[in-house]
């Protein structure tokens, strides 16, 4: 226990410096100790300050949350799917809070009204997750539930694709695949606010199912006879992810390999007990996306890389690198 907090706590002071370089960064460039003093003692009409209060800080914590809730969802998905690929995609959530807000873009509601975007994602999400949860009957297997999300994940990457196809607007597409790059640039204090409460709920659900994944490490009959409720493990685990990263895909679009990179990231440091490695990855989430969202508004470019594009360059080698390892494993 005494090691999992001391490196919680590392991990924290990361993520702080992390937050305040992040606030530091931009156009108008300022140190980290210039943008901590703008944002806690800075004067209201100071060009500076409101940069860092109304720009960059919303930014930041939405890239907290976004990176919070990949991580953990990643984390909890590996240890119930028991698979050490498994990442916060597998479950269908994703690609179906991107149709979502696609469809948002392709019918005309996302220049009419500025939470068109976020709210239809998040319909999508949650429409993905009842279809999921009704196709994983009570006693639906591991199995049953990987193959229900591929199905549902499949389907919305189709219907992705038609409305782009037939889309008869130039520009519709474009800000369809601008968006599906994911990115947190213009991300206000007003998306916070709208996913904020889906996030908490989704995350709050995987962390109770933390001590059922550490059960669930003897295998599901042992586990069952120990007193675990593998229903309502599943539903803590799945109903969880779907919330907090259909919430988080709704507001940033797609970024992917962080929920799969990052449980990697921490398990040699706090062991291969499922339940403990929940919220240094969250952390540990968190932190990496601030780090990638720095390193994307600092490379030089004639226009600002997107986060998502950034974490698949990451995350696809190392995936790659999984699948090699895994195998070895297995032999």
């Amino acid at each position: 226990m005494t090691r999992d907090l001391g490196f919680s706590g590392i991990l924290l002071f990361v993520l702080g410096l992390a937050l305040m370089v992040e606030l530091a960064v931009g156009p108008a460039n300022l140190s980290p100790l210039e943008a901590m003093v703008a944002l806690v003692a800075g004067a209201d009409d100071d060009p500076f300050t409101m940069i860092v209060r109304e720009i960059r800080l919303p930014r930041a914590l939405v890239g907290i949350a976004v990176g919070a809730t990949l991580g953990l969802a990643g984390a909890a998905l590996q240890g119930f799917l028991r698979n050490p690929l498994a990442d916060p995609g597998v479950i269908g959530v994703s690609s179906s809070a991107g149709l979502g807000a696609v469809i948002a873009i392709y019918g005309g509601f996302a220049s009419g009204f500025a939470l068109a975007i976020p709210l239809f994602a998040m319909t999508g999400a949650l429409l993905a997750t009842a279809v999921l949860l009704a196709l994983s009957a009570r006693q639906a297997s591991v199995l049953t539930i990987i193959l229900a999300g591929i199905g549902i994940s499949t389907l919305a990457v189709a219907l992705t694709s038609l409305v782009i196809n037939i889309s008869p607007d130039p520009f519709a597409v474009s800000d369809i695949v601008m968006w599906l790059l994911g990115s947190l640039q213009n991300r206000s204090f007003t998306d916070l606010w709208l996913a904020g409460p889906f996030i908490l709920l989704g995350c709050g659900l995987m962390l109770a199912g933390g001590p059922g994944l550490r059960l669930l490490t003897f295998g599901e009959e042992t586990a069952q006879t120990m007193g675990l409720d593998l229903v309502r493990l599943r539903l803590f685990v799945v109903l969880g992810a779907a919330l907090a990263v259909g919430a988080s895909v709704a507001t940033v679009g797609a970024v992917g390999f962080v929920g799969l990179i990052v449980p990697h990231m921490v398990r040699p440091f706090v062991g291969h007990d499922p339940g403990r490695i929940l919220v240094p990855s969250a952390i540990a989430g968190a932190a990496l996306v601030l780090l990638a969202d720095i390193c994307v508004r600092t490379i030089p470019a004639t226009q600002e890389l997107k986060l998502g594009v950034l974490t698949g360059l990451v995350g696809a080698p190392f995936f790659l690198y999984l699948v090699v390892h895994t195998r070895r494993v297995m032999r």
